[in-house]
């Protein structure tokens, strides 16, 4: 068992930015690639970025490009999404998810195996 812990959403402007945390713990951290993802109400839960268990790849969605930062600290068994320029349509709960390495699409929320409970990010206009 992997257990997440997602930290740092809010409330902030459009234009602003926010760091989001998530702490893991359990199993080995680094037999997972850890992926953010995110769902708005009313909507499917959407892949936002995700980083290989080594730290030496990240996969993004198109809609994040240039403005969201997968990173990852394996000593401290935490993965960190930057958020920059954020905007209102980035409005979601956004979750920390991990999957094993070497298994499954980075792309898809049904090959994680491991979910954090969600933090609420709030853009306003």
């Amino acid at each position: 068992q992997v257990q997440l812990v997602e930290s740092g959403g809010g409330l902030v402007q459009a234009g602003g930015s926010l760091r989001l945390s998530c702490a893991a713990s359990g199993r080995t951290f680094t037999s997972y690639d850890m992926g953010w993802f995110r769902q708005a109400p009313g909507n499917e839960r959407e892949f936002v970025e995700t980083i290989t268990w080594s730290g030496d790849n990240t996969y993004y969605a198109d809609s994040v490009k240039g403005r969201f930062t997968i990173s990852r600290d394996n000593a401290k068994n935490t993965v960190y999404l930057q958020m920059n320029s954020l905007k209102p349509e980035n409005t979601a709960v956004y979750y920390c998810a991990a999957k094993r390495r070497y298994s499954g699409s980075y792309y898809r929320f049904n090959d994680y195996d491991y979910w954090g409970q969600g933090t609420q990010v709030t853009v306003s206009s």
